[in-house]
């Protein structure tokens, strides 16, 4: 049976704990049907199922992420045989160690992440990885205990890095709510006869393809790039690209467009090409799937940008 999941994420004492009271508090929301609430830490804030709109919530809590085997979740839906399930995620554990062991048939219906406007910096410069592990997959970002009249561009800013199609919302300490309206523009423009991406751009650029590949058909681009070419001495076709780190080091992954028209230049593994061409959306068998493959026009060898590793910021 299909399982709708809401989960919540952030750090410890961000509000997960009073959302979800006031969520199963309200009638529209929790109709009466079975809710298993998974609750995988414990802050100041605690349950008050005598608030709750019906008595049909049942809790459970966590305090090892190793808990979460995808047989322990079959047990719990064995056990309590829940409509839907709502779980408050520990900001401390990776949210792979939940995604990877969730049950066939369960889905994460909508997640949230929680933040406090007064803690969130700090947290953010001593602990990134966290930061953006909860980012890169939220649909709506909660930012509470603002200020009135304070300056929201750099929380906006800390979300649109990791995160550029999540919600945005501010809630303040006066009681007023207000939802992020700033437009990013992309930092080159698309509409442009050539599209020029320049070394500090790559990372923004390959993530913005990478969301809309239909929007690049057709589009004619300027980069530099890194070759990624295989063994195969009878293999012509190869990658250009940038090693992208998003928060550490640890993370730095290879992100590379498909090249077609090769025969134009004879290149190496780790070569450093200036390269225009033309982006089509089609199959190829280096990617064994759909995805954007660049006839290239013109193409020179070249020398590394200041900075190889392409960032977001």
């Amino acid at each position: 049976m299909e399982m709708p999941i809401y989960l919540f994420t952030g750090f410890l004492e961000a509000g997960k704990t009073t959302c979800i009271q006031d969520t199963l508090a309200d009638k529209e929301f929790n109709t009466g049907e079975p809710i298993l609430l998974i609750s995988c830490e414990e802050g100041i804030e605690e349950y008050d199922p005598s608030g709750f709109a019906h008595d049909n919530v049942s809790i459970v809590n966590v305090e090892d992420v190793t808990e979460l085997t995808t047989e322990q979740f079959l047990k719990w839906e064995k056990q309590y045989q829940p409509k839907m399930i709502m779980v408050e995620y520990n900001g401390m554990w990776q949210l792979d160690a939940f995604y990877q062991n969730l049950p066939e048939e369960w889905y994460v219906y909508q997640e949230m992440l929680f933040v406090d406007a007064t803690t969130i910096k700090t947290y953010n410069a001593n602990m990134r990885q966290q930061v953006v592990d909860k980012l890169q997959s939220c649909e709506m970002v909660i930012f509470n205990r603002v200020k009135p009249g304070e300056d929201v561009m750099e929380y906006h800013q800390l979300v649109r890095t990791i995160a550029r199609r999540a919600g945005i919302c501010y809630e303040y300490t006066d009681g007023t709510m207000n939802y992020d309206e700033i437009e990013d523009p992309l930092p080159f423009d698309i509409d442009a006869p050539v599209v020029e991406i320049k070394d500090t751009d790559f990372a923004e650029w390959y993530r913005d393809m990478s969301e809309d590949m239909k929007k690049y058909e057709g589009k004619t681009v300027h980069f530099k790039g890194l070759v990624a070419k295989g063994n195969n001495p009878f293999e012509t076709a190869f990658a250009v690209g940038r090693h992208v780190m998003t928060c550490c080091a640890a993370d730095i992954t290879y992100r590379g467009i498909v090249c077609n028209g090769t025969d134009l230049i004879k290149v190496k593994m780790q070569d450093w090409i200036d390269v225009t061409g033309t982006i089509h959306i089609g199959y190829h068998k280096l990617y064994d799937a759909e995805g954007p493959v660049l006839t290239i026009t013109k193409a020179q060898k070249t020398t590394p940008p200041e900075n190889p590793v392409a960032t977001f910021y």
